[in-house]
């Protein structure tokens, strides 16, 4: 009986948006675990004083300053990253728009705004996808982990072009599930819910966070703590023959 290799120790991990919020936990938490923390963020100062955290814990890491909406500096990014540690064994599509947007009616969404969601949201996670995909296949295999939104079974109103955005992910997530599973790159996706973070969220008020708290199996609010073992899992050998799924994380608010 083959023995089953388990955790990210020694792996290369790009999580895009980890300058702040959930990925600045997950890059820390998988720091923590031994992997290699590549953070990936649109403002250069949050992700290298999230890599200089991780140095002090003790971890390893590396930060880029990178738009997941421009080509050529999602390349820079991995160019710098495979100079660096040779090899690219995770992304993580975590960078996304939200916590900025107004709730509005679809009609009352400026055309701009809608565009500006869905090239970040879905875009981005395309484009990541590509940049980093001959790094994979170079070392043999890969995990690729977009972070869609439990809004969207829910479908909550007012949020018409995220919610839009983080359906199109689930369907990225499952089309190149069916085109990477034979270069070993599994894809799968993960459905967290309102989750609290340092970063301030002026859409949600406390009565809405309660609401919300209210409908969940598990009686107490999000924190980003509550996606990492489910990252960990997916990011690892362990889930090598599990590609193509979507996994809710938000304590049992929506089903899909």
């Amino acid at each position: 009986m083959q023995e089953i290799e388990t955790g990210v120790a020694g792996r290369v991990v790009v999580i895009t948006g980890a300058g702040q919020g959930i990925g600045r936990t997950v890059a820390r938490q998988f720091a923590a675990k031994g992997a290699i923390a590549v953070i990936a963020d649109r403002d250069g100062g949050n992700g290298r004083r999230v890599a200089g955290e991780i140095a002090a814990a003790g971890g390893r890491a590396l930060a880029f300053d990178t738009d997941v909406t421009s080509e050529d500096s999602l390349a820079s990014m991995v160019e710098g990253t495979v100079a660096a540690e040779g090899r690219i064994d995770v992304l993580i599509n975590n960078a996304g728009i939200y916590s900025t947007l107004g709730r509005r009616p679809f009609d009352e969404i400026p055309l701009e705004e809608w565009d500006h969601v869905i090239r970040v949201n879905v875009t981005g996670s395309f484009l990541a996808a590509r940049a980093v995909l001959p790094a994979m296949r170079q070392a043999g295999a890969g995990r690729i982990i977009n972070i869609s939104s439990s809004t969207v079974p829910l479908g909550l109103p007012l949020l018409s072009h995220y919610i839009t955005s983080k359906t199109a992910v689930i369907g990225l997530t499952r089309a190149l599930a069916h085109e990477l599973g034979g270069d070993d790159i599994t894809v799968n996706a993960v459905l967290p819910g309102l989750t609290e973070t340092e970063v301030e969220n002026p859409a949600v008020d406390e009565a809405r966070r309660q609401s919300l708290v209210a409908r969940q199996c598990v009686g107490r609010k999000q924190v980003p703590d509550d996606l990492v073992g489910v990252l960990l899992f997916l990011a690892s050998p362990s889930s090598a023959f599990m590609t193509g799924q979507s996994l809710l994380v938000d304590g049992g608010t929506a089903h899909l």
